[in-house]
């Protein structure tokens, strides 16, 4: 019996496709508004990234939170959501006691479908995002190295998924950069959207977003948006991790002979082997 999520939630499709379904924390007193006023002002400032300028699709997500803006502090900027272009993503907000009893909950959901699928019984390096915007604001297309469960709990959006593995959306090359920190601006067209689903996301509902699937984000118009993931990783999605990396570094050496690496994703002892043979070389290198 989960938790958290309720019905619709599928063990089989971890990490193999995005599916919706429904979460039982709509109403839990710290995703109420006037607890996340209190809250996000009092945390670290390296755990609260804000913008105040709307965003795109094609702009680097990762790179907007790095640059705080200077002009306006995160109250101010808590206080005029509504009718501003402003996005507040907050890391690890467990760290504040009325988040702790939540994000124990969900990561007791998170290991009991991780042991249903056959990837771990311990939730790797698991951590709570929390997201507030404006009305109608973007978060630009994107992809995850880990596992997403997101809720929503307040207003509404749009929420475009496509498949894991689908190089029609994320070039092979572009993957394996992004995963490896050497490049996440990801390219992105509307002709993306033809290969994914659009999801409508409303309070209550919940979507599984898979290891490496592109995706992107509208707010809807009427209200303020709040969702909240909880991410994570599996020995699966490790193992990918660090064939990626390898793929990534193998790519510059196989170039000069006109070779390239297999992708990753498909072959599953390919991947293990390259996998093993990331960990062994960032063994030697840091140790």
């Amino acid at each position: 019996m989960l938790t958290c999520f309720s019905e619709g939630v599928s063990a089989a499709k971890l990490d193999r496709e995005p599916f919706k379904f429904r979460h039982r924390l709509v109403g839990h007193p710290a995703l109420e508004m006037g607890n996340l006023a209190r809250v996000i002002p009092a945390l670290p400032k390296d755990q609260v990234m804000y913008a105040i300028r709307p965003l795109q699709n094609g702009d680097d997500f990762e790179t907007t939170f790095r640059q705080r803006p200077e002009e306006q502090s995160i109250e101010a900027t808590i206080e005029n959501l509504r009718v501003s272009d402003s996005y507040i993503m907050v890391s690890s907000p467990q760290v504040e006691a009325s988040f702790a009893g939540l994000y124990k909950d969900l990561i007791g959901d998170v290991e009991a479908l991780m042991r249903e699928r056959g990837v771990g019984t311990t939730a790797i390096t698991p951590k709570l995002y929390l997201f507030i915007a404006s009305p109608n604001s973007v978060t630009p297309f994107h992809i995850d190295r880990y596992s997403t469960f997101l809720m929503q709990f307040r207003g509404s959006k749009q929420v475009t998924v496509s498949q894991p593995w689908d190089d029609r959306v994320v070039s092979v090359r572009d993957c394996e950069n992004y995963v490896s920190y050497v490049n996440t601006r990801l390219p992105w067209s509307p002709e993306k959207d033809a290969y994914a689903t659009a999801y409508e996301f409303n309070p209550g509902e919940a979507l599984h977003i898979p290891f490496v699937a592109g995706h992107h984000v509208r707010n809807g118009p009427q209200d303020i948006s709040i969702s909240m993931s909880i991410i994570f990783n599996t020995r699966q999605t490790m193992a990918w991790r660090n064939a990626l990396n390898f793929n990534q570094r193998a790519r510059k050496v196989l170039r000069r002979v006109g070779l390239a690496p297999a992708p990753v994703g498909h072959r599953p002892l390919s991947d293990g082997a390259k996998a093993r043979c990331w960990t062994a070389w960032a063994r030697l290198r840091y140790h």
